[in-house]
């Protein structure tokens, strides 16, 4: 009689369990009813859809074929820890950069991220709100306005004419193939420095070389960004280790820079004062105070620098790179081009800013390539602020976002040959660079769009019509057009993974000029 008391009393709870389950679930349905989420591809326990990417580094590219499998222009993901949606489609792109423009509008801080935020965040990274708003503010009428960007043409001119030289003193005939490449790193760093601080940066290759370092371990999907309540995972990483080394380096480099100015701003006196650079105008505006924009720190200022360099050197010699690896590999489009140019300055030794309003081939051009190669293939991505929906599936709070633009520009149901490089299927079409037509959006759409946009077009069209101008190019020998390798590599944007070598034979001399300062 005891034995059976004791076994009722163990099954009691299984008992209960199996009558009350049906209310429960009941009332689990009607207090929370199941979230309809995006389809995605099959997922493993704890790891969730890690797995799919972690064989390629060109996280843009699988991103596309799973959403191509699975069907889905909306597509979810548990990455570890993390619930992720990829947007592949305009229609969706749309959703989220327009219809719930200001629920995406705070940028995703992964562990890696967070772990630099105490340093200070510039106007890529501020979350959504006031500060941000004062920081866009800043960026867009006082650093990056149509009249600032206009007063840069001398630097941007003379940096291109050292470049000419450069590259012509370097290809003697029947000399070796140049690094066209390499050669186009410096003189833009160089253009973008002088923006910035007045003059070249003495430590330029270090500070190139810290910032490709820091962005590659942030670039990729890292286990401890995954896992991020998971102490294990993020010291077997190390990627927050490594970032905030990179990042005390970087902000090192740039407290130099800033040093750099002022010694050179002493030294000048007052014609240097009144020649306002970037740093002069945050350095005024921490000093002013006004009601206009709330106190910048320190922190803060080099956060900014950080961002207007990035986004206005590398992207720029990326482009430019890819641009020059598509003209070689379709002459048709390289001799179309080159008319253009060099009939529109037949009477001239150089190009000048002057000129670019002639070149309209060569436009169309630049639009081709940032729809074949954005610079940064997923934009960066967002963080879900409110729960919400996207083509009728829903995203929950917190979710992140990524919008994949190179699988939107290459998508076939709004691209005639999609892999195809067409210049003229921009021929009367309103395309631009505004965000305002979600089939193409190589600079993003929305709040989030990027604002330096029109300083890194200037640098790319001068360059890439100056370069076209002066000289002619040729493969070295045995080397056909085909033979262009169009490989990716993640860096601090997704650039050619091969550096392009190149002859080039001096079409129109340049003639002589003053010293670069």
């Amino acid at each position: 009689m005891l034995i059976s008391c004791y076994l009722l009393l163990a099954l009691l709870p299984l008992v209960l369990l199996i009558f009350l389950r049906p209310r429960l679930q009941q009332r689990l349905r009607n207090e929370a009813p199941p979230l309809r989420l995006p389809p995605g591809p099959w997922r493993l326990p704890v790891i969730g859809s890690l797995h799919h990417l972690i064989m390629n580094p060109l996280k843009h590219r699988v991103l596309a074929d799973l959403a191509r499998r699975c069907d889905a222009p909306v597509m979810y993901l548990r990455l570890g820890e993390l619930d992720v949606v990829v947007v592949s489609s305009p229609d969706a792109a749309r959703e989220v950069m327009k219809t719930h423009d200001v629920t995406f509008a705070s940028r995703a801080l992964n562990a890696t991220a967070r772990a630099t935020a105490a340093h200070g965040l510039g106007l890529v990274m501020t979350p959504y709100g006031e500060r941000w708003r004062q920081l866009r503010k800043v960026c867009v009428v006082e650093l990056l306005s149509t009249k600032r960007v206009r007063s840069f043409r001398p630097i941007r001119e003379d940096e291109t004419a050292q470049l000419v030289a450069d590259i012509a003193a370097a290809c003697p005939p029947g000399g070796e193939p140049v690094n066209i490449t390499q050669r186009l790193a410096k003189p833009i760093a160089d253009s973008s420095f002088r923006a910035m601080m007045g003059e070249r940066f003495k430590y330029r290759d270090e500070f190139l070389e810290s910032l490709s370092q820091m962005v590659k371990i942030g670039a990729g999907f890292n286990v401890g960004d995954m896992f991020p309540s998971s102490r294990l995972m993020c010291a077997i990483s190390g990627t927050v280790r490594k970032s905030r080394a990179f990042h005390r380096k970087i902000y090192q480099l740039i407290d130099y820079a800033i040093d750099q100015h002022g010694e050179r701003k002493a030294a000048g006196g007052a014609a240097a004062a009144a020649d306002a650079d970037m740093i002069d105008v945050l350095l005024r505006i921490q000093k002013e105070d006004s009601l206009d924009y709330s106190s910048l720190s320190i922190g803060t200022i080099k956060a900014v620098i950080l961002d207007l360099f990035a986004a206005g050197s590398e992207t720029t010699s990326t482009t430019i790179s890819w641009a020059i690896a598509e003209l070689m590999r379709n002459p048709s489009v390289m001799q179309k081009v080159q008319e253009e140019v060099r009939h529109a300055v037949q009477d001239k030794s150089r190009v000048s800013e002057d000129d670019l309003v002639n070149f309209h081939y060569l436009k169309l051009v630049i639009k081709e390539t940032l729809r074949l190669h954005p610079a940064a293939p997923l934009l960066i991505p967002r963080e879900c602020q409110e729960p919400c929906q996207i083509l009728g599936y829903d995203v929950p709070k917190g979710t992140y976002v990524f919008v994949n633009a190179w699988a939107i520009g290459r998508d076939p149901k709004y691209w005639d040959e999609p892999e195809a490089f067409k210049p003229e299927r921009f021929e009367g079409v309103a395309f631009d660079y505004t965000g305002t037509d979600f089939r193409y959006i190589p600079f993003g759409a929305g709040r989030r769009i990027c604002p330096g946009a029109a300083f890194s077009l200037a640098n790319i069209e001068l360059i890439l019509a100056t370069l076209i101008f002066h000289f002619d190019w040729k493969f070295p020998a045995g080397v056909m057009p085909g033979d262009v390798d169009l490989t990716e590599e993640m860096g601090v944007t997704v650039r050619p993974k091969r550096d392009l070598y190149m002859h080039a034979s001096v079409r129109v001399p340049l003639p002589a000029r003053e010293p670069l300062i």
